[in-house]
C-alpha cells in the first residue's frame, strides 16, 4: 500500500520528468537518473547536483533501490490498472452493468445511492445482449460493405477495360489513317506519273521539230554559202553558171512551223485538284447512317472493327458491368440517338434464323428483362414474323417472300417507325406513336448482322 501514497510527479526525475528510470542518490540526498546525470555532467561540463548545484566528488553514486522498486510498483499498478475494470471511485472490481446508466459499475456502486432503484446485469449477459444488437445494425452496414467492393471491383475493371479501349481505339484509328494517307500517296504517284508522261510526250514531240528545223537551217545555210561563193567568182564564170544560180536562189521554202499545244496543260493537273482526290475517295469510303455502341452490347456479341456488323459467339467476354450494357440479352444498340427528324437505316439479316430490330428509349433498363422494355420492333423467329410494342401489343405479320434486307424509317416527329423490304418495295409494318424521348436504333440476334453502308455522293452548289 506503501505506493499508492505516492503520485507520478513525486517519483518523476527532476531532470527528465519521466518516472525515475535506474535513480541514483547523490551526497546532497537528491536522487537523480543515472542516465540522465552523466549527461548533465557532460553538458555541464562540471560535476554538480542538478538540483541544489552542491559539488559531486565521486564518479559514480549508489543506486537508490527503495526509490527503484517504488517507481516499478507504481508503473505495474498504472498499467494493470489500464488493463483490468477497476471502479474509479471505489477502486474495486466493475462486475455488474447498470442498464439505466448504461455503464459499469461494482458492487459498491450498486448499493450506493447513485444508482439505487436501477436494473443491473452482469457483464457477460450485458455484453452479450448488446453484441447481438450490433450484429443486427452491423447487417446493412456489411451489405453497404459488400455493395462497396463489388462496385470497386467493377471499378477496377472499367479503369482496365478503359485503358484497353484507348489502346484498341488508336490502333484502328492509325489503321484507318494509313488507309487513307496510302490512298493519297498512291493518287500523288498516279498523278505525277501523268505529269511525266506528259512531259516525256511533249519533249519528244518538241526534239523531233527542233531536229527538223536544224536539218533546214543546215541546207539553206549550205545554199545561200554556194550562191555567194558563185557571186564571188569572175564574171565569165558567173555568167556560165548564172543561170543555175538564179534558179538556185529563187527557190521557195515553208515559213517555219510554230507548234502549238507544246506547253504542260497545268490546268488539267492541278485545277480543283483537292476536290477531284476528295471525289475519287468516295471509291474507298463508306458511310453507315447507324454505328453501333460497343459500350452497351451483351458480352456474347462481337461487333467489327468498324461497327456496323454483329455476330454472338459462344464465349463470353470480359467486360465491365457499367449501367449501359445489356446482360442478359443479346442486344446492342446504335450509338446515336435520336429525339426529332426523320432517319433511315438498313439492315442485312440475309438467312438469320432469328432476329428483332427496331428502337429503344433512352431511360428504359437495359438490365435482366428489362433489355425488351421500352421497345417498338419487328421479330423473327422460327419462320414466323410479329411486331411488338412496349405495351406487349403482338401483332403477327404476313410475309411471302423472307427478306434479305430490312429498312427501318423512324419520323420522330410524326411518331411513325416503319419496317419493310427495300428489294421489293414491300411494307411489313408501321408503329403510331407519340414519342417524348430519345430513341436508339436496336439489334438483337442470335447470329449475325450487319448495317449496310449508303453511297456518298459529293454535290457542287453554284452560288
Amino acid at each position: 500500500m506503501a505506493s499508492k501514497s505516492f503520485s507520478e510527479d513525486d517519483l518523476s526525475c527532476p531532470v527528465c520528468y519521466n518516472i525515475y528510470k535506474d535513480p541514483v542518490i547523490l551526497t546532497c540526498t537528491h536522487s537523480i537518473c543515472n542516465t540522465c546525470l552523466q549527461k548533465f555532467w557532460e553538458t555541464k561540463g562540471s560535476r554538480e547536483c542538478p538540483v541544489c548545484r552542491t559539488r559531486c566528488s565521486k564518479e559514480e553514486y549508489p543506486l537508490n533501490l527503495v526509490l527503484k522498486n517504488l517507481c516499478e510498483t507504481f508503473q505495474q499498478r498504472e498499467e494493470n490498472s489500464q488493463r483490468e475494470p477497476f471502479c474509479s471511485l471505489h477502486r474495486s472490481e466493475l462486475k455488474l452493468f447498470c442498464e439505466d446508466d448504461k455503464q459499469l459499475v461494482c458492487l459498491v456502486c450498486r448499493d450506493s445511492k447513485l444508482h439505487k432503484n436501477h436494473n443491473f446485469s452482469p457483464i457477460g449477459e450485458a455484453a452479450l445482449e448488446r453484441k447481438e444488437e450490433l450484429k443486427i445494425k452491423l447487417q446493412p452496414l456489411q451489405k453497404n460493405l459488400d455493395n462497396f467492393k463489388q462496385v470497386k471491383t467493377t471499378s477496377d475493371k472499367t479503369a482496365q477495360h478503359i485503358r484497353v479501349q484507348a489502346q484498341h481505339t488508336e490502333r484502328q484509328i492509325k489503321e484507318e489513317f494509313e488507309k487513307l494517307h496510302q490512298f493519297l500517296r498512291d493518287e500523288e504517284a498516279a498523278r505525277l506519273a501523268a505529269l511525266r508522261e506528259e512531259e516525256e510526250q511533249k519533249s519528244q514531240m518538241m526534239k523531233e521539230k527542233i531536229e527538223k528545223m536544224s536539218r533546214e537551217i543546215s541546207s539553206l545555210s549550205d545554199t545561200i554559202r554556194a550562191i555567194e561563193e558563185e557571186m564571188g567568182a569572175d564574171d565569165i564564170t558567173f555568167l556560165q553558171v548564172g543561170p543555175i544560180t538564179v534558179e538556185r536562189a529563187q527557190c521557195t521554202l515553208q515559213d517555219p512551223e510554230r507548234v502549238g499545244g507544246a506547253l504542260i496543260n497545268v490546268a488539267k493537273h492541278l485545277g480543283n485538284l483537292k476536290f477531284r482526290v476528295w471525289e475519287k475517295m468516295q471509291e474507298i469510303v463508306q458511310h453507315t447512317l447507324v454505328t453501333l455502341d460497343p459500350n452497351t452490347a451483351h458480352p456474347h456479341i462481337i461487333l467489327s472493327e468498324d461497327l456496323t456488323s454483329v455476330r454472338v459467339s459462344n464465349e463470353r467476354q470480359q467486360l465491365p458491368d457499367n449501367p449501359d450494357r445489356f446482360d442478359k440479352a443479346a442486344c446492342v444498340l446504335g450509338s446515336e440517338g435520336f429525339n426529332s427528324g426523320t432517319h433511315c437505316w438498313y439492315v442485312e439479316v440475309g438467312d438469320s434464323d432469328i432476329w428483332c430490330l427496331g428502337v429503344k428509349t433512352e431511360s428504359s433498363q437495359r438490365k435482366g428483362e428489362g433489355a425488351l422494355s421500352g421497345v417498338w420492333r419487328v421479330y423473327h423467329g422460327n419462320g414466323a414474323y410479329e411486331a411488338l410494342s412496349p405495351s406487349q401489343t403482338t401483332t403477327p405479320l404476313t410475309v411471302k417472300r423472307k427478306p434479305q434486307r430490312i429498312r427501318v424509317q423512324l419520323d420522330w416527329d410524326r411518331g411513325k417507325l416503319s419496317f419493310s423490304d427495300p428489294d421489293n418495295n414491300t411494307h411489313l409494318h408501321t408503329f403510331i406513336h407519340t414519342f417524348t424521348e430519345r430513341v436508339f436504333p436496336y439489334i438483337y440476334t442470335l447470329s449475325s448482322l450487319r448495317i449496310l453502308p449508303v453511297k456518298a455522293a459529293v454535290t457542287v452548289e453554284h452560288r
